[in-house]
């Protein structure tokens, strides 16, 4: 098959349904790989939706990719982007490409001696704008984050001579949040320094979808931290804001919203993505990202139900609680009242021992004739004054020893 003939056949095919679509430039993709020859067409857009040509052209490079997944190969589509894609698309092509052909070759990563003698060997003297060298660099490193090798990545994009390579690449605003993905993850790279790298890419002018992405994906897996899920959940809804149907996007959302307990609004955004998740392509490598999609909704679902049954436990619990703290209550309110008793009990025995002493005391010396009556009345006054003190004595005794004793009267808290 010639390459007028393949022009033709694409073109024939545009306004086919997305299906027909990938499955038929699939095809004409094959055809070329197993020929052994590169496609001669233009391609004129970014839509990988719907633009034939570009949806050929990314099938066969996919085919080279899987066929022979090396850098070698990386700076030769990097080559074929440059000089067969308009300008103004090569930027989001080469993003796309570069990262999404390193995700699905992610169990092939490269030594540093091979990716030392790529440096050498291939982009001496045949990359003049550095491109090439940045298309096989986001390659390598879609690698890398694909494995989550979070300190091999740093040090590949901080060291290695590829990537010095990229020359002015390096301060692309993709570049530095491969660097915030890789900070995120490590142990050994402070928050502070992953959040600074974050906000530089997130802020810079020419922000595109996959720096977004990438700096989404670096808040997902990030090693643990304090302000992680209000973080993830505030950049995920800045970036919906920009990209509503985006269904990653989405996904980080839940992400975020489960990691703040929010179970509700994290099924809800979860949801989303699954609505929005093409049912075809291995662009978006959709059987994977389904699967993980799923696991999600099924992790949030069982957090949901764990915090329903923590807050209903909970909630037995305050119940018991009170319930425990009112039997205390009225216990204290029957001890309190049994010592009271106690105490006037005791009290009134001593006054009613008293007066019968007196009384007593008093008609023995009444009825004695032989005593003058100044000498009963002394008697009576001093008998009736000791019996007094003795009962003032045996009342304050009793204060005594009962005043050091508990208050039973006080609340108990929990």
């Amino acid at each position: 098959m010639d390459h007028a003939t393949i022009e033709a056949a694409l073109t024939a095919l545009r306004g086919e349904p997305s299906r027909a679509l990938d499955r038929d430039c699939d095809i004409l993709a094959n055809r070329l790989a197993d020929t052994g020859v590169e496609p001669q067409f233009k391609v004129g857009s970014a839509d990988f939706a719907a633009d034939p040509f570009l949806i050929c052209a990314d099938a066969y490079w996919r085919r080279r990719h899987l066929d022979e997944p090396t850098l070698r190969t990386a700076v030769e589509c990097a080559g074929w982007l440059d000089e067969h894609v308009d300008a103004e698309f090569q930027r989001a092509i080469r993003e796309k490409w570069s990262l999404g052909y390193g995700f699905i070759t992610r169990d092939t990563v490269q030594s540093a001696g091979e990716i030392a003698d790529l440096t050498a060997d291939v982009l001496e003297g045949r990359d003049p704008d550095c491109s090439r060298a940045y298309f096989a660099v986001l390659y390598h490193a879609g690698k890398l984050r694909a494995n989550l090798c979070f300190d091999e990545l740093h040090q590949f994009l901080e060291s290695s001579p590829l990537a010095w390579a990229a020359g002015p690449f390096r301060d692309d605003a993709l570049f530095t949040a491969l660097l915030s993905f890789a900070a995120f993850g490590s142990h050994r790279i402070t928050e502070a320094r992953a959040r600074e790298l974050l906000d530089h890419a997130w802020h810079a002018p020419a922000r595109t979808f996959a720096v977004i992405d990438v700096a989404l994906n670096g808040l997902a897996v990030s090693a643990p931290f304090p302000a992680q899920g209000e973080l993830l959940t505030s950049r995920a809804g800045e970036a919906l804001a920009e990209f509503p149907e985006a269904f990653l996007f989405h996904q980080r959302l839940a992400l975020g919203r489960y990691l703040l307990g929010e179970h509700d609004a994290a099924l809800e955004s979860i949801d989303r993505a699954l609505a929005l998740l093409p049912a075809t392509g291995w662009r978006s490598s959709q059987k994977l990202i389904l699967e993980q999609f799923i696991t999600q909704r099924e992790a949030i679902l069982s957090g949901r139900t764990v915090a329903h049954l923590t807050a209903t436990v909970e909630q037995l619990s305050a119940d018991q609680r009170r319930q425990l703290r009112r039997h205390r209550q009225a216990m204290a309110a029957l001890v309190s009242s049994v010592r009271r008793n106690m105490l006037r009990s005791v009290e009134l025995v001593t006054l009613f021992a008293a007066i019968i002493a007196f009384a007593v005391g008093s008609l023995n010396v009444t009825l004695n004739g032989n005593l003058a009556l100044h000498d009963r009345i002394w008697i009576l006054v001093v008998s009736g004054g000791m019996l007094l003190l003795f009962a003032l004595t045996v009342v304050g005794g009793t204060w005594l020893i009962t005043r050091s004793l508990p208050d039973p009267d006080i609340e108990y808290e929990e």
